[in-house]
């Protein structure tokens, strides 16, 4: 069987991988800005869209302004055109029924490079709201190509689009990569773009009205930045206060199941391990998931609303004071969820030496693996005052981002490039989000974040119980056995590292153990104090913070105090302990050096002003 490749090519914004989404019936993310689409999809047509689907291979390439690239994302669409990688003669070319005059020149260079192209018109649904339409007819006559409306709501015209691109020719005559365009015929299809977009839809759509309307506001060079900042902080506290609820619920499940563990088997090794070790370890981590999809339902709420594109504008003046421009926006705030696809996000930026400060300063931004630490330690501090908790998180979130900025600021006066940085967004129209479309993708991250970090932190809760209890697990006293135990031994011969942090051995290999993930920090804690031992009457969280403030060094002074839990703050917020960003960011950048510098003066940097922290404090 003979399988035709067919490439979906279109800019950010159009409905691209909606449409693809609906062909292939893949679960794929939709984002409302650039750089999100950085690797390709490749899907098998569903066989219900007609005879000969079964034939048919789509390629989701990312999102391109045109094929004379200017980033990495239009080099990879580029790539996959004309590098030989997939047999590709035909073309879908998504355009967006609203931005006609500024996407039908794509059409045009796709034409010229020799595919046989067909278009499919997204967004119609907004033409079918207010009564109006697109003659498709004269649209084809003009464009010399087929057209098909596409309803990417509903799916309509999915069927019609199968059979066009299945019915075309492939082109006889050889593909050919284009040179680039002279100003004056780019001023020509430009010009002939904005012709063809009066003829074609003449009656200009109402949203655009109330869009403008709403871009006075929160595009204002005041009232705008007063708003962008009152979203970002209502967000960060929001994690905060808002789980407490499902929280305790998940607290109390976990809490229960190690209990019920003891009361089934007794107390005897296996009921220890299997509730302190394993249910505890985990548990103490799991706890903080509502906070992670409250972020992720936030991220995702202003993706589908079209604010993120005005964020990026609104910040692009101030990024541009620390060699950044307004597309690192998106890689940026992408960090707050995880670094690895941030860095991904970040081929957007055409500028190479923008892309170098950005990949450097994006595991400053606080990611989803530092929650769990901040929630615990901050609960420390504030257990009855959670909206001061919550003031004091979106301080970290916000401080990770200033420290950032100034960081990409002092590397700009160093780094020099020779490549010229430009801004270029199309700003998406404002759309009424989808609650259910957004509650599915906060849940299909969250359960991705579960599924990756949760069998880390399981081998690890169940290596540090055993490494804790061992060799005399027979001791009835748990602080007797823990300080006869192989961990034991280990954490005091690094403990003089952590000593001018104020804490002792204990917290020190939480610390280590925290570069396989961040998240083992708080399990290790459960484990490390024994935080399931003490009774059912307390919940698994409170029993743990219970536990971390009657620790006590040999001395006698306490373990945790304001001091030495505001230099873990400190050193968490500075800190790079994710392996697989380091991973990522060696790949992206195609250097060794680059991936341990940014390891070695991030981690220095955070010993150094979380030592200074506890000094100053204690």
């Amino acid at each position: 069987m003979n399988t035709q490749t067919i490439a979906l090519v279109g800019p950010p914004n159009s409905g691209k991988t909606t449409l693809f989404n609906w062909l292939t019936g893949r679960k794929q993310r939709v984002v409302n800005y650039p750089g999100s689409t950085v690797d390709l999809a490749v899907g098998a047509a569903l066989p219900h869209l007609g005879p000969g689907a079964e034939k048919i291979e789509f390629v989701d390439t990312p999102g391109t302004y045109s094929l004379f690239a200017k980033s990495q994302d239009e080099e990879v669409t580029s790539l996959t055109l004309f590098g030989g990688r997939y047999p590709i003669r035909k073309v879908i070319v998504v355009i967006d029924s609203t931005h006609i005059s500024r996407q039908v020149h794509l059409v045009k260079q796709l034409q010229e490079a020799g595919f046989a192209v067909v278009v499919a018109l997204t967004m119609c649904d907004l033409h079918e709201k207010e009564g109006s339409r697109v003659d498709i007819e004269l649209f084809e006559r003009e464009l010399q190509a087929p057209v098909v409306p596409i309803n990417g709501v509903l799916g309509g015209g999915v069927k019609d689009l199968v059979a066009k691109v299945g019915a075309i020719d492939e082109p006889q005559s050889e593909i050919r990569r284009l040179t680039p365009w002279s100003t004056e015929k780019l001023r020509e299809v430009f010009d002939g773009g904005e012709r063809l977009a009066r003829s074609v839809a003449k009656n200009e759509l109402r949203v655009f009205d109330s869009t403008r309307g709403l871009d006075r506001i929160l595009l204002h060079p005041v009232f705008g930045l007063v708003f962008f900042f009152v979203v970002m902080f209502t967000l960060f506290t929001a994690i905060y206060w808002a789980a407490q609820p499902i929280m305790q619920a998940v607290d109390w499940l976990f809490t229960m199941g190690a209990v019920g563990v003891k009361y089934l088997i007794g107390v005897n090794p296996i009921s220890e391990f299997l509730g302190d070790g394993v249910i505890g370890g985990v548990g103490a981590v799991m706890v903080f998931v509502p906070q992670i999809f409250i972020l992720f339902f936030g991220i995702s709420l202003l993706e589908d609303t079209g604010y993120l594109a005005r964020a990026a504008t609104l910040v692009d003046r101030p990024l541009s004071l620390v060699g950044l421009n307004g597309k690192a926006f998106v890689p940026l705030l992408s960090g707050f969820a995880c670094a690895v696809p941030a860095i991904m996000a970040a081929r957007s930026i055409n500028s190479k030496k923008e892309r170098w400060l950005a990949t450097f300063i994006i595991p400053f931004m606080t990611c989803s693996a530092r929650l769990p630490v901040y929630a615990l330690l901050l609960a420390f501090l504030f257990w009855d005052k959670p909206w001061v908790a919550g003031l004091w998180l979106a301080a970290l979130y916000f401080g990770g981002l200033v420290i950032g900025l100034v960081a990409s600021g002092l590397l700009n006066l160093v780094v020099k490039s020779k490549t010229p940085s430009f801004f270029l967004l199309e700003l998406p129209l404002y759309r009424r989000p989808k609650l259910a479309v957004v509650l599915r993708n906060s849940i299909r991250r969250t359960k991705a974040y579960v599924t990756k970090t949760g069998p880390i932190i399981l081998m690890l809760s169940v290596g540090i119980w055993v490494l804790t209890n061992f060799p005399h697990i027979t001791t009835h006293d748990p602080r007797a056995r823990l300080e006869q135990s192989w961990m034991s031994a280990v954490g005091r011969r690094i403990e003089p590292a952590f000593t001018p942090l104020g804490v002792d051995w204990r917290v020190g290999v939480g610390l280590m153990s925290a570069f396989a993930a961040r998240e083992v920090f708080v399990s290790s804690m459960a484990v490390m104090f024994s935080a399931t031992n003490t009774g059912s009457e307390h919940s698994l969280r409170a029993s743990l913070i219970d536990r971390m403030r009657h620790a006590r060094m040999p001395n006698g002074t306490p373990v945790f105090t304001v001091a030495s839990v505001a230099a873990l703050l400190v050193f968490f917020m500075l800190a790079l302990q994710c392996l697989s960003t380091v991973s990522v960011a060696y790949r992206e950048m195609r250097s060794r050096r680059f991936a341990a510098f940014q390891l070695i003066s991030m981690n220095i940097l955070a010993y150094i002003c979380a030592a200074g922290t506890y000094w100053l404090l204690r």
